[in-house]
C-alpha cells in the first residue's frame, strides 16, 4: 500500500499509531508532525524526578532516536498544523508547507487548564504540561520558596512533593472537600493527604482562589494568591493543576463532529473517513 498516513501530533497516540501500523505491514508513507522540538516523551516523570532534576530529558524519549530511521517514519517538529482542507486531503503547516494525506490521525492531545481569574498571567504562575514548562518552572525554583499549588489532583500533589523533597514551603488549595475528590474513595484521599501532611505539606480544602496579585517587589510577578473565602497566601511561585482541555480546534474549523472531544466511534474514526483521531484529543464510546 503506498498511502500517505499523516498524524497531526507529537506524543504517545501518534507513535503508537505508527508502530502499530508498521507492525501489521503498512508500507506506505508515514508522517508524524509535532508542534514540539521534541520527539515523544513520558509526561508523568515531568511532575516528579524531571521536575526535581533527578532525569536527564533523554530518559524522557518513548523511542531511541534510531526507532524512527528503522520504521521508516518522518518525523516534522517544531510545526503547527493551521488548518485542514479535507476536500483535497491536505494539512496547511505553520512553516507555509502543504501536506497531502490519503488518511489523517488527529492526535493533538490536551492542555493544561488555566486558572481565569484576576492576575492569571502574572509571571511565576505556571502550568505544567510539557517539557517546555518544567523548564521554566526549575528556571526559578530554589530551596526555601512558597510555592502555592492550585488543585489538589494528581499533578497537584506529585507538583507539592517534589517541592517540598527541594526545600519548599508548599501550600495546596483544593476548591472541593478532599484532594484527589474526582479519582478515589474518602479513605483513599485521607491517606494521601496524611502522607503530604507528614511531609510538611499544608492541605488547604473548600478553598477556592479568586485572583492573584503582584509581589510589592516585582509589579509584573505574582506575590499573593486570593481566595473566596478572603484568605491569602503568599507565593513566590504559583502552580495550577486543574485538569486539562481536549485540543479540537483544529477539528472543529474543519468542521469534524466534537463533543467533549472530537466525536470518534470503537475504531477512531472521526465523522469523516478519512480522519482518525486518538488520545487525550478525542471523545470515544465506553461501555
Amino acid at each position: 500500500m503506498n498511502d500517505t498516513i499523516v498524524m497531526i501530533g507529537g506524543g504517545q497516540a501518534s507513535i503508537q499509531t505508527a508502530e502499530h501500523l508498521r507492525r501489521g505491514g503498512f508500507s506506505g508513507q508515514l508522517v508524524i508532525i509535532g508542534e514540539e522540538s521534541h520527539p515523544a516523551y513520558q509526561r508523568p516523570p515531568l511532575s516528579k524526578k524531571f521536575l526535581a532534576g533527578e532525569l536527564p530529558v533523554e530518559r524522557l524519549w518513548l523511542k531511541a532516536p534510531a526507532f524512527y530511521d528503522t520504521a521508516h517514519i518522518e518525523l516534522r517538529l517544531g510545526l503547527h498544523a493551521d488548518a485542514l482542507r479535507r476536500e483535497s486531503r491536505e494539512v496547511m503547516l505553520s512553516n507555509g508547507e502543504t501536506i497531502h494525506y490519503d488518511y489523517l490521525v488527529l492526535a493533538t492531545g490536551a492542555a493544561a487548564r488555566h486558572a481565569l481569574v484576576p492576575g492569571h498571567d502574572l509571571a511565576g504562575v505556571h502550568t505544567l504540561r510539557s517539557i517546555a514548562d518544567v523548564d521554566r518552572i526549575r528556571a526559578s525554583l530554589t530551596a526555601g520558596q512558597r510555592v502555592v499549588i492550585v488543585g489538589g489532583g494528581y499533578i497537584g500533589l506529585e507538583v507539592a512533593a517534589t517541592c517540598r523533597t527541594l526545600g519548599c514551603e508548599v501550600d495546596v488549595l483544593e476548591m472541593t472537600d478532599r484532594i484527589m475528590n474526582r479519582v478515589v474513595a474518602p479513605e483513599v484521599s485521607a491517606f494521601f493527604a496524611a502522607e503530604h501532611r507528614g511531609k510538611g505539606v499544608r492541605i488547604h480544602t473548600n478553598t477556592t482562589v479568586s485572583g492573584f496579585t503582584a509581589a510589592s517587589s516585582d509589579p509584573g510577578r505574582v506575590g499573593v494568591v486570593h481566595t473566596m473565602s478572603g484568605e491569602t497566601f503568599a507565593a513566590d511561585l504559583v502552580i495550577v493543576g486543574i485538569g486539562v482541555t481536549p485540543n479540537i480546534g483544529l477539528a472543529v474549523a474543519a468542521g469534524l463532529a466534537c463533543e467533549n472531544g472530537i466525536a470518534v466511534d470503537e475504531y477512531c474514526r472521526t465523522s469523516d473517513p478519512r480522519i482518525y483521531a486518538a488520545g487525550d484529543c478525542c471523545s470515544h464510546p465506553s461501555a
